[in-house]
């Protein structure tokens, strides 16, 4: 960790590179999805959400690779080899002509992005700590939240002037501009003397290790929380714009409005969490999420969907306030667990990714004709994490008191 704790842009620009990576080979595939599953004759267009939700199940299990052999041969080489991974099943993905096969690349798509995607948190929680960790995970989150702003837009030219596979081939280029530019310019930030000798409990041992810290798992729960009612947006936003609003020609550029929320709400918290602290930000923010939802399901709850700028205004409050949490939730659960910071960000990722595919995958069931669905899943997740919230500011309490 730096004594001195200062900004270096080249390095945020470049972690929030390494992370956009995994953004692009999602919400760039959001308006092909309908003509990738004509062309893999799928009857049933509710299946189309597998195609984003697998790779999160990749990303998921990946992390448990790659984070534990990142404490122990470094950040660089482990990235390189994830994206080995992910060249490999992006050529899967473009030359199969069977959906079942389609899903199997995108879970290897996401087990070989896992590796850019959590070793970039690993990094700068070698870099940072405390607060001004947050700051720099605000930061970095903002940036990476430009991607799915202009992300469904270059998805939809590519599927105009060429076709789906297209949209591959192009985040195959992207990525290895992005792992050209770690490779010249990034310096190992995982030195030889903090490294753990790689042994064949190293997994094991780490977990244990990441069980000790309570406040870790809390904090991943509520990841879990708030990554599965947001993925059923991801997963579905395609069906709600397209099939029940019949704005085809508008999903671009209303995805990329709402990303545009997100990515305002993370400017702020990278501005204010060093004067306010990330835990009063994301607590605050996990109410707001929680408010937001249960007043949306109050008006609208026969099920008949509101006017598109009524939907959207809720919409932009609702992800405003993930802004506001999800900086905060990494740094919160990577706080105490800098001497394992590899495994410590796999293992808060995983969690939190195997959590929210099954939330995801079941909400989205019941996102047909109506938008309710998601907003009774954001109501339930946004109030357990607010107890999550509660339990630990009590505990907090008690143990100053004590």
């Amino acid at each position: 960790m730096q004594k001195a704790q200062t900004f270096k842009f080249e390095f945020v620009a470049l972690m929030a590179s390494l992370m956009s990576i995994v953004a692009l080979s999602i919400d760039a595939l959001l308006p092909a999805l309908p003509v990738i599953g004509s062309s893999l004759h799928i009857t049933n267009p509710s299946d189309n959400q597998l195609l984003i939700t697998m790779i999160f199940l990749g990303l998921g299990f990946g992390q448990l690779i790659f984070g534990p052999l990142s404490d122990s041969f470094g950040r660089k080489p482990i990235v390189f080899f994830g994206f080995l991974v992910f060249i490999v099943a992006s050529i899967v993905c473009v030359t199969t002509d069977n959906f079942e096969v389609m899903l199997i690349g995108r879970v290897f798509q996401g087990i070989g992005l896992s590796s850019p995607r959590s070793l970039s948190i690993s990094m700068v929680r070698d870099s940072y700590s405390g607060d001004y960790m947050a700051k720099i995970v605000s930061i970095v989150v903002m940036f990476f939240i430009l991607v799915p702003v202009i992300a469904p837009t270059l998805g939809t030219f590519f599927l105009q002037f060429f076709n789906w596979q297209s949209i591959f081939y192009f985040n195959l280029a992207f990525g290895i501009m992005i792992m050209t530019w770690f490779w010249l310019r990034q310096p190992e930030t995982l030195q030889k003397e903090k490294r753990v000798n790689f042994t064949s409990h190293l997994f094991t041992n780490g977990i244990k290790e990441f069980f000790k810290y309570p406040e870790a798992i809390s904090y991943t729960l509520v990841s879990g929380f708030i990554t599965g009612s947001f993925m059923v947006y991801l997963s579905t936003s395609q069906q709600i714009f397209v099939d029940q609003y019949h704005l085809s020609d508008m999903f671009p550029y209303i995805f990329a409005s709402l990303a545009i929320s997100i990515g305002l709400s993370t400017y702020l918290n990278s501005a204010l969490v060093v004067r306010f602290g990330m835990f009063k930000l994301g607590y605050m923010a996990t109410i707001a999420y929680s408010v937001v939802s249960i007043l949306y399901v109050v008006l609208f709850w026969s099920g008949n969907n509101p006017s598109i700028y009524i939907l959207i205004s809720f919409f932009g409050l609702q992800f405003f306030a993930v802004g506001f949490i999800f900086g905060n939730l990494r740094a919160l659960a990577m706080q105490p667990l800098g001497h394992i910071a590899g495994i410590g960000a796999a293992l808060n990722g995983f969690i939190s990714t195997v959590m929210a595919v099954p939330i995801a995958n079941f909400i989205g069931g019941y996102v047909k004709t109506s938008v309710l669905p998601l907003f009774i899943g954001f109501s339930v997740f946004g109030v357990l994490s607010v107890l999550v919230f509660v339990t630990l500011k009590r505990k907090t309490a008690l143990a100053l008191a004590s």
